[in-house]
């Protein structure tokens, strides 16, 4: 199948399409007139990639994971898969803390810059 078609099987723009190729975690030939080629199990391809990035994984996780995801699908072993699916747990759990702490932060500020509500309730009987 053309790129266009992988596009609209997938929901992913021909341009990250292009891209995923230009990291190595999706493959294509070429036809003689020069247009991408992708085989019958691209759409599978392409919807594990875009699980791994929802996922929060970069692509150079992404390329480093799908050898070992599809060794082990395989039956073949992949013993590094588990470690470093853990390291990007534990990547990402690090991010969410960072962005908890963030938004308590942010919280405190906005309750802070809140007018309380006697302040609120004498203001409004002035007018």
């Amino acid at each position: 199948m053309r790129i266009g078609e992988l596009s609209r099987r997938t929901g992913v723009s021909p341009r990250s399409l292009r891209y995923y190729e230009e990291q190595g975690l999706l493959a294509s030939t070429r036809t003689a007139g020069g247009h991408r080629e992708y085989g019958p199990l691209a759409v599978e391809r392409v919807d594990r990639i875009q699980c791994l990035f929802a996922a929060g994984l970069c692509s150079a996780t992404i390329q480093e994971l799908l050898p070992c995801i599809y060794a082990q699908e395989r039956g073949d072993p992949a013993p590094d898969l588990l470690d470093n699916l853990r390291e990007e747990r534990t990547r990402i759990a690090a991010s969410v803390e960072r962005l908890e702490r963030s938004l308590a932060a942010l919280d405190a500020v906005i309750d802070r810059a809140r007018p309380s509500p006697a302040i609120a309730h004498a203001g409004a009987q002035r007018r």
